[in-house]
Order: C-alpha cells, then sequence, then structure tokens
C-alpha cells in the first residue's frame, strides 16, 4: 500500500471526513441508539445504568450501544469512581450536518434546473433550434 493510499495519511482529510459522516451515520441508524444520544443530551452526561433506568434496555444493551456511539465519535466517557460518565460530543454531528446541507443543495439546484427544462423546454436547447441555417423563414 503507497503513502498516499495508507489509511490516516495527513492528505487523506477529506476521505476521513467522508468516514466521519458514514460512522456516525450507521451509527445514528439504530433508534435506540438515538434515544440514548437524546437522553445524554438532556442530561448533559450521564451513566450506564441513568441511561438504562430512562429506557426500555438493558444496561448491558446501554453499554454496547454506547460504545458504537463512542467508536463513531458521538460521545466520551470519563471515569467517575466506578461508573463511568458519557456526554456528547458534537463536532461529528455538526460535520454531518453540514455534509447534509451540502447535499440537499446540490439536490435543491439538480431539481431546480429539471424543473426549468420541464417548464421550458426551449430554454435547454440554446440558440441552436434545429433549423439549420438560423433562417426562420420557410424553406
Amino acid at each position: 500500500m503507497s503513502e498516499e493510499t495508507r489509511p490516516g495519511h495527513p492528505d487523506r482529510g477529506e476521505d476521513r471526513g467522508e468516514e466521519a459522516v458514514s460512522e456516525v451515520l450507521s451509527a445514528l441508524a439504530d433508534p435506540t441508539r438515538r434515544r440514548i444520544l437524546d437522553a445524554l443530551a438532556a442530561h448533559g452526561r450521564a451513566s450506564a445504568t441513568v441511561l438504562a433506568a430512562e429506557l426500555p434496555v438493558s444496561r448491558q444493551a446501554i453499554v454496547k450501544h454506547l460504545a458504537v456511539l463512542s467508536r463513531a465519535g458521538l460521545v466520551t466517557a470519563r471515569r467517575e469512581g466506578r461508573e463511568a460518565r458519557y456526554t456528547v460530543l458534537t463536532e461529528r454531528l455538526g460535520v454531518t450536518a453540514r455534509w447534509m446541507d451540502r447535499t440537499a443543495s446540490d439536490w435543491d439546484a439538480r431539481l431546480a434546473a429539471i424543473k426549468r427544462l420541464a417548464e421550458h423546454p426551449a430554454a435547454g436547447q440554446g440558440a441552436d433550434t434545429g433549423s439549420g441555417s438560423g433562417d426562420s423563414s420557410p424553406g
């Protein structure tokens, strides 16, 4: 594997951004993880035990979901005594939101262009209307 294609290479910033978006979307695809993230956001920080008391999921399942959220860069854990307290990290959510905004804008522009073409088909043909010489008088 070359230096340029090796994961983690400094010139791969765009790829890492795309990878971060993919990890976030994958982590948030599960409704339980979204509920956990919402509960954490409401609490500011909480342990798996506190989250399990609020959600219809076992503590062990909460811990597994938190691990996925942590790998995606959406939460971080800090030891306090015997328990870990989790907090939401917003940076990757921001990166993902900006990607979604750009994607939505791109699609809006494409759909607007399609709409213009559908409403005014001659406008998409430019100056050449197919008459040959450009003379509008009958042949």
